[in-house]
């Protein structure tokens, strides 16, 4: 995992205090797996290349997760994205899925490849009803986007080597070739520990942005960056703020399923704090989901004794969530290494002595 994140440069987000790896992977059972692709360089050819993507699977808990259900909820910020799956959350309040994080064009590789595992996990005999959980942003700044070059052994890759360990950041998976404020961006993790004991983890990618509105640790230090270009592709209907982000916030607190959407909302204050808008063409959404009561969920009989915290005490969950994503995102932009894609455009890294730099001028950050 790279060391390089906000906390090692002495930039301290919000006032909670992070799990013992400050990722997602803090809550118990969390497995993150990837599947980097990057190759090729020079003019794009549709089909050929260069390539610079991949795919990033969560899987939520140890047990079966096509037959173990987690309560789950969802909020878009800005629906021009896909999280496939979402319907039924919606309707039922359930996860029934791994998680997959990859592009656009990839989106339906990556969904059919969970429904293709879960029929191998149970058998020819097992009557296969599945709405996998799969979310997009578009790396086609970098990458040869329409050239469908996520087949499905990679997805099985990154479902296979998924670790509880701290999943790496920036450039790997499906943050490959995503960029973020007009700097090269990626997955991002972060997690907070309440006073009660609960966990609160964030994986993200992060795909969104423009840079006159990067925002951090409240100092508006995108306008003062203007020395490092922002990547421009040539097709005339890119603009700034194009892309998206995905968040998945995950807690071993036991939460209803409204009150995981209560936590998906609060999220996007996380966004907001880094000045994401959620702009008309960007897709923005977060699923967060509670480990907690599945083996209850779990129970084929016709009732079920779930225990669900009251509501009273849900605020530092919020508060949580907030933190965890807004330093997420920054993680993301320092684990980013500069990346030069399709038609040589390359997006520039936001490297620690340039945002300490910045920072500095606002009398924020390390010192400050």
């Amino acid at each position: 995992m790279t060391t390089r994140r906000a906390r090692d440069a002495g930039i301290i987000v919000g006032t909670g205090n992070p799990g013992p790896h400050n990722a997602i992977t803090d809550v118990t059972g969390i497995r993150v797996g990837h599947t980097t692709l990057s190759r090729g360089e020079g003019p794009l050819r549709v089909g050929e290349g260069p390539v610079r993507t991949g795919v990033t699977v969560l899987i939520p808990h140890p047990g079966d997760v096509f037959t173990q259900p987690l309560h789950a909820g969802f909020h878009w910020l800005n629906g021009n994205g896909e999280l496939t799956g979402t319907a039924w959350i919606r309707e039922n309040g359930h996860l029934m899925s791994p998680i997959g994080l990859t592009n656009t064009g990839s989106l339906g590789t990556v969904r059919d490849t969970f429904t293709a595992i879960e029929s191998a996990t149970h058998g020819p005999d097992h009557r296969i009803w599945a709405l996998p959980v799969v979310g997009e942003t578009w790396d086609g700044v970098l990458n040869d986007i329409n050239g469908q070059h996520i087949h499905p052994a990679h997805v099985r890759h990154a479902y296979h080597t998924a670790t509880t360990a701290p999943p790496a950041e920036g450039n790997v998976g499906g943050g490959t070739g995503m960029t973020c404020h007009g700097f090269k961006g990626g997955i991002g993790t972060a997690s907070r520990v309440t006073d009660d004991g609960h966990t609160v983890g964030v994986l993200l990618q992060a795909n969104h942005g423009v840079r006159d509105r990067l925002t951090i640790l409240g100092a508006p230090i995108g306008p003062t960056l203007t020395d490092i270009p922002t990547p421009q592709p040539p097709e005339p209907s890119y603009k700034p703020g194009s892309g998206s982000i995905i968040v998945i916030v995950a807690t071993d607190a036991p939460l209803l399923p409204h009150q995981c959407t209560r936590l998906a909302q609060r999220a996007t204050f996380g966004i907001a704090r880094t000045g994401g808008a959620g702009e008309d063409t960007s897709g923005d959404g977060v699923l967060a989901f509670s480990t907690a009561n599945r083996d209850e969920l779990g129970h084929p009989g016709p009732t079920r004794r779930l225990t669900a915290l009251n509501d009273t005490h849900i605020d530092p969950l919020f508060y949580a969530a907030i933190e965890a994503t807004e330093e997420a995102i920054l993680n993301a932009l320092l684990a980013a290494e500069t990346m030069t894609g399709r038609d040589d455009i390359t997006a520039h890294a936001l490297d620690e002595h340039t945002l300490v730099n910045a920072l500095a001028r606002f009398g924020r950050g390390p010192g400050g």
